[in-house]
């Protein structure tokens, strides 16, 4: 059960980054945004996931400590 609980975790987390990539092209699309701001929001978004990933981590192993 925790395995499938894990994931659905990692599923919704994929699937809320490439919703925002979706936004993210859409704006690009209506030509809202240059294709360089896209680019740049593109290379955010993967560096906050990425950061806040590896934030959660190391909480995680904190508390594993204690």
């Amino acid at each position: 059960m925790a395995k499938r609980k894990s994931i659905l975790i990692a599923l919704s987390i994929v699937l809320s980054y490439l919703a925002l990539i979706a936004i993210d092209l859409t704006l690009l699309a209506n030509e809202i945004l240059t294709p360089q701001q896209a680019g740049l929001m593109a290379v955010m978004l993967f560096g906050m996931y990425v950061g806040f990933g590896i934030l959660i981590a190391v909480f995680r192993l904190i508390n594993k400590l204690d």
